[in-house]
């Protein structure tokens, strides 16, 4: 097993908008294609910002790979995104995103049967 972790660092204001997104949208079309959400969680870094973040597990990075090559080739979901992008406000994005978006790619040093996820 391999684990991801994807972590945005937003404006406060724009949390409930992206959550939104997430679940309306982003969310579905991971689920779809086999992508497993441990779980997604926000913290409050300081008054102006957020701190959000998403683990997700896969069998392999292969697998990761091959789905997200289906949710880009998907283009029901791309118009989607780029419909909830443009409703949002374009110009907005360099505005709430704080600093780029990091992903992290992780192994477990806990034998999965040990943990909550089995």
């Amino acid at each position: 097993m391999i684990y991801r972790r994807k972590t945005y660092i937003v404006a406060s204001t724009f949390v409930d908008e992206f959550n939104a997104l997430f679940n309306d949208i982003l969310l579905p079309a991971q689920l779809k294609y086999g992508a497993r959400l441990i779980g997604r969680w926000h913290t409050q870094l300081d008054e102006e910002s957020s701190e959000i973040f998403a683990m997700w597990e896969y069998d392999t990075l292969e697998q990761y790979e091959e789905i997200e090559r289906k949710i880009k080739a998907d283009q029901k979901h791309v118009r989607r995104v780029q419909e909830r992008y443009d409703q949002l406000g374009r110009h907005r994005y360099a505005e709430v995103f704080r600093q780029e978006i990091q992903q992290q790619f992780f192994t477990s040093t806990v034998d999965r049967e040990r943990t909550i996820l089995e």
